[in-house]
């Protein structure tokens, strides 16, 4: 009852079929699932998520350094980019490098029917972790919301 079977050895076709390698969205290149995300865009996503509310801001307690918690804390009280109708995104980012290891970033928030203006500065640790060590939003002026 102990018999062996014997394997054929298989031919290989010459070409391969064109396959999908992510099955959840069709077009989209394989690279863009292994590379990881810019720590701008993290950051812009996460202050994001505070200050419209979608998060507690002391999800940002490790992410930050020095006094910038007690500022965002401030800014997130009002919750400024809180909006009734579809969620804030962040609409443009860039950033400049002053030296190694530091990001100055600026990101257009499209919040409702505005357009809002938040920067921040970003600073590698020792450990090589990004943190942020600046954070400002711009506040609409009284005369110019008053004229939308």
């Amino acid at each position: 009852m102990n018999k062996v079977m014997s394997r054929k050895p298989q031919t290989r076709p010459h070409h391969r079929p064109p396959t999908r390698h992510d099955t959840r969205r069709p077009g989209t290149p394989t690279r863009s699932r292994t590379t990881t995300p810019r720590p701008t865009d993290l950051f812009a996503e996460r202050l994001l998520a505070v200050l419209s509310g979608q998060r507690p801001v002391h999800w940002m307690l490790r992410h930050t350094a020095g006094s910038t918690y007690d500022d965002l804390v401030r800014l997130a009280e009002r919750t400024p980019l809180r909006t009734h109708g579809p969620r804030p995104t962040v609409h443009d980012l860039g950033w400049f490098v002053p030296r190694t290891g530091a990001l100055e970033v600026f990101a257009r928030i499209a919040a409702g029917n505005h357009l809002r203006a938040l920067a921040f500065r970003l600073e590698q640790s020792e450990d090589l972790r990004w943190r942020c060590t600046a954070v400002e939003l711009a506040t609409p002026s009284p005369h110019r919301s008053a004229a939308s």
